[in-house]
């Protein structure tokens, strides 16, 4: 293999003025592993297949080098065959070539050509140095541009910006997706069969800690997009933020037999909260834990034992891998870049977005329309989803046809600005509490003037009565409007108002089950 550690050459110039000696530095290149590369694919056109899934024309340094690569490239894409005698009359007048030797440099090329095992070799090498100057000119762009005073070039956009760049010559040595064997895929299907059999939820996705919910979708799956629409005060924060906690809390991993990381159950979880900061979150997230109302909280109407409560648990919680980011406005271009970022470095598993219709469009870039801008948030989303092989639960509002109807229960029509969102989405779940709307159209009873106590005692009880039945009181309902990997169907669940928690029922009486924590 051509040494790829092919160092910048110094070269002396002569002084300043001032009697100093200035060393300039070329880009990182290497000739003689361009010339090896080239002379194996004349040689032998076989040769080229190795490297034509990663390497380009604009990887070579020297640009006649580049031209006579993508000339190549041609040819063999059309079936023919490239050698110094097919690629002549294309270089007959190219004044770069003749500075070498003219059509006699590509023979020389063929006749140098020495092995052509080691062409992929020569590719990555070539590769390698063509990374190591994007990133030098990206380092001088960055110095430069934070040179720039122009006011509407925040620095912190600029980091974005770096952090994009940055990700993307990361990303970029990793191989072409492309064909693969379908014993390839089969192999990963049968892996991940054997993930869930070990698992005592038996689930491949991620668990919700919901049963049926969890039995109907066979969990969050890699590389799905879920959405997660309702209402306001359905409880869509509160439904996320428990699924985020639970798989947070289950998360446990190890080491392969390649000696990678590997999830075995749970997830690291990434919450982009862009509507409630990451305080507010937090002290949802301990009320459910604890069952402590939050406004005691916020008044600090606390008692010993509660506070007590709230002590065990916060330190229960800060073992779990979850991360928040109450970035409000956060673009899906930052998104982006943060959950690669958590990705890398945390193993990320599941990445929650709350919600879809306060993310940003990327960069500058202006839609006619709020659909156009929401198509672009959703379509990135799902790109993210399968780059990454995680779930990403995004929550959704919904528009006020639901309240218009005699039914309140929600629709795939009802997605506010709904243009991709549902023909993108893998997955799309409502929450519907029939709850709140009876309660909205049967207050509860006030006490009227001269009506006597046991009256009134008749007429709460009777409320309290249709209230449990007709009003569904601790229920909701979630419906999984589309699910592009089995049956769509309607799940009842529990859900506490006072503790914003959802929780599995027990027929037939309704009971909260318990969910371990």
């Amino acid at each position: 293999m051509v040494d790829q550690a092919v160092s910048s050459h110094h070269l002396s110039a002569v002084g300043n003025g001032r009697g100093e000696d200035i060393t300039y530095r070329e880009p990182p290149h290497n000739i003689e592993a361009e010339q090896a590369l080239l002379g194996a694919v004349l040689v032998n056109n076989e040769s080229a297949h190795r490297v034509l899934g990663f390497l380009e024309p604009q990887h070579f340094h020297e640009p006649v080098h580049g031209r006579i690569y993508e000339a190549c490239q041609k040819l063999i894409e059309r079936g023919q065959i490239a050698t110094p005698v097919t690629l002549r009359s294309y270089f007959e007048n190219d004044d770069a070539l003749a500075d070498v030797g003219g059509a006699q440099y590509l023979a020389r090329l063929a006749g140098s050509a020495v092995t052509i095992i080691n062409s992929e070799d020569y590719g990555r090498t070539i590769y390698d140095l063509a990374i190591r100057r994007q990133l030098i000119d990206l380092g001088e762009d960055i110095v430069n541009r934070a040179y720039d005073s122009d006011i509407d070039d925040a620095a912190m956009q600029q980091i974005e910006d770096a952090e994009q760049h940055l990700f993307r010559l990361a990303e970029s040595g990793k191989q072409e997706g492309g064909l693969q064997a379908f014993q390839t895929s089969l192999r990963d299907a049968v892996l991940a069969a054997e993930a869930a059999h070990r698992r005592q939820t038996r689930l491949t996705g991620v668990a919700t800690s919901l049963t049926d919910l969890d039995e109907l979708l066979g969990g969050l799956h890699r590389s799905d997009l879920i959405i997660l629409a309702a209402r306001p005060a359905m409880g869509k924060t509160a439904l996320a933020a428990n699924i985020a906690v639970h798989a947070a809390t289950s998360y446990r991993g190890g080491r392969d037999e390649n000696g990678e990381w590997r999830t075995e159950d749970g997830a690291v979880v990434g919450f982009f909260s862009l509507e409630m900061s990451a305080e507010q979150l937090a002290t949802r997230i301990l009320s459910d834990q604890t069952e402590i109302p939050s406004y005691k909280m916020r008044r600090g109407q606390l008692s010993d034992d509660e506070f007590h409560k709230l002590v065990v648990a916060n330190q229960k919680l800060e073992e779990i891998p979850l991360f928040i980011d109450d970035t409000p406005a956060l673009s899906i271009a930052a998104l982006r870049t943060r959950a690669r970022r958590l990705k890398r470095q945390e193993n990320l598993g599941l990445v929650i977005v709350d919600y879809l219709q306060l993310v940003s469009p990327s960069g500058r870039q202006r839609h006619d329309s709020r659909v156009q801008e929401v198509s672009e948030i959703t379509r990135g989303l799902k790109a993210l989803a399968k780059d990454l092989d995680v779930p990403i639960l995004a929550l959704s509002q919904l528009s006020r046809a639901v309240e218009q109807r005699d039914d309140n229960r929600p629709q795939l029509a009802d997605l506010r600005e709904s243009g991709t969102i549902e023909q993108d989405a893998d997955v799309v779940m409502f929450i519907y509490r029939e709850e709140y709307y009876w309660s909205r159209t049967h207050p509860k009873p006030k006490r009227r003037r001269n009506e006597i106590e046991e009256d009134f005692n008749t007429r709460m009880e009777q409320w309290n009565h249709d209230y449990m039945t007709e009003g569904h009181a601790g229920e909701a309902e979630i419906i999984v409007g589309k699910h592009r990997h089995g049956p769509t169907d309607t799940v009842t669940v529990y859900f506490s108002n006072q503790f914003t928690r959802f929780g599995n029922l027990e027929a037939p009486d309704h009971l909260l089950s318990d969910v371990p924590f």
